[in-house]
């Protein structure tokens, strides 16, 4: 649905908007990565809700993340179960998009939108979301733990005006 909507509507909008000649020039979304990281390590439920969640929440199996280096302050060694990730690409990511635009944004109390001063310089943009509990796939008897989870949309836009435009376009909520 997103990306037929990107494909007829979004794409030669943004050609117009951003003067652009060449229609390999009209900023994508590339892949959507979605990180959980679990903050308690010693208990494996924990990490092991983790990955059912993500998996229910994606429709893709996640990886399980490692520490990369030993760190005393926090009780982390070398190895260590951390988190999970699941990077989506084509039309599962445009299909993510569109769950989380238009079923899990508007189920968030007192949500006024998203600050559009969240992308990295090249067009990318990554949200913070506080629990899994948000997206309807999960139910509360399910929970072992909640946790947050970040999102990133990588877009092959050159800056943050041309990853902006294309966000919009797409239906992002952003406060403006």
């Amino acid at each position: 649905m997103l990306h037929e909507k990107f494909e007829k509507e979004v794409a030669p909008r943004l050609m117009k908007e951003l003067g652009l000649t060449n229609v390999m020039q009209i900023p994508r979304v590339v892949k959507v990565a979605i990180n959980m990281g679990v903050s308690d390590k010693d208990n494996p439920k924990v990490l092991e809700g983790a990955v059912k969640n993500l998996a229910n929440i994606t429709g893709q199996h996640p990886v399980v993340t490692k520490a990369k280096k030993s760190i005393s302050d926090f009780h982390l060694t070398e190895g260590d179960p951390i988190g999970c990730k699941v990077t989506l690409r084509r039309d599962k990511a445009y299909e993510f998009l569109y769950k989380l635009f238009n079923v899990v944004f508007p189920g968030i109390r007192d949500f006024r939108g998203l600050s559009s001063a969240s992308f990295d310089g090249r067009g990318n943009y990554t949200l913070g979301l506080n629990e899994q509990l948000v997206y309807p796939e999960i139910s509360y008897k399910e929970v072992v733990s909640t946790q947050g989870m970040d999102v990133t949309i990588v877009t092959t836009a050159r800056n943050d005006k041309e990853g902006y435009a294309l966000l919009k376009g797409l239906g992002f909520p952003f406060k403006d």
